[in-house]
């Protein structure tokens, strides 16, 4: 990261844990590389929620949020969030105030009440993804698991300094190709097919279809995006039933 700071460098931005593969930052080293280039910092922790990380505290200028998804909670509006010092977030106001960007009162509305349970929906989503990571760490027909709480995954260690819980997204890789992928998502029952997450109930996708369904696959692989990847956003419903779908989905891939 530091060997791509240029003179005209006025931003370093990132999310962490990130969008698919939940790759982790150390979020003290990105602050310290910032300020040593007097360069700001934003990283995006939708993922993480301000539950289990909070990147203010580590040093970072900026934190961002989709309040769509773990902050609202229902999946059933439309907002933002942005934390920092009030020098940054009085800038960032004025010009909200002058481009509109502002939510409607009804959306609001939604957003404080589903505020009201992201502690409780969020430790729920944390221990049901745990599970269902080791579950899937286990299963044959699975050939890799991308989940932060996992001691096999790269950034375990730097997971385990700077959050409380791991969140509740799990992506994972089956044995197989595109086509493979689409019958393991086909077959699952609880878990609705939609490109969101954070919600109270399960989500699941395949990026290669949605979120990048635009590129060649010669496309995605330049990007890491692999045919074979689903990302499943876990809901507050029981484990048990969670597991045993999945279950029943990896027999039939």
């Amino acid at each position: 990261m530091e060997e791509s700071i240029r003179q005209t460098t006025r931003l370093i931005f990132s999310e962490s844990p990130t969008n698919p593969y939940n790759r982790v930052l150390d979020l003290e080293k990105v602050a310290a590389i910032g300020r040593r280039h007097r360069v700001k910092t934003i990283i995006d922790s939708t993922f993480a929620t301000p539950i289990n990380q909070r990147p203010i505290e580590f040093g970072v200028d900026l934190v961002i949020h989709s309040a769509t998804k773990y902050l609202g909670g229902h999946n059933d509006l439309l907002a933002g969030v942005v934390c920092g010092s009030r020098d940054l977030i009085s800038g960032i106001r004025d010009l909200q105030g002058i481009t509109g960007a502002v939510v409607d009162p009804f959306a609001a509305y939604l957003l404080i009440r589903g505020l009201k349970t992201l502690a409780l929906r969020v430790e729920r989503q944390n221990a049901n993804a745990t599970r269902i990571a080791e579950f899937l760490a286990r299963h044959p027909k699975v050939e890799r698991v991308h989940y932060p709480g996992l001691p096999t995954h790269p950034e375990h260690e730097v997971a385990k300094r700077q959050m409380k819980g791991f969140g509740g997204v799990v992506s994972f890789e089956v044995r197989g190709d595109l086509a493979t992928a689409s019958r393991v998502v086909d077959a699952c029952k609880i878990p609705r097919i939609a490109p969101s997450l954070g919600g109270v109930e399960s989500l699941i996708e395949q990026p290669a279809l949605m979120s990048f369904y635009e590129l060649t696959t010669e496309e995605r692989l330049q990007i890491g995006i692999r045919d074979n990847l689903i990302r499943y956003s876990v809901g507050i419903e029981d484990a048990d039933d969670l597991i045993a779908d999945l279950a029943q989905a990896l027999d039939q891939a």
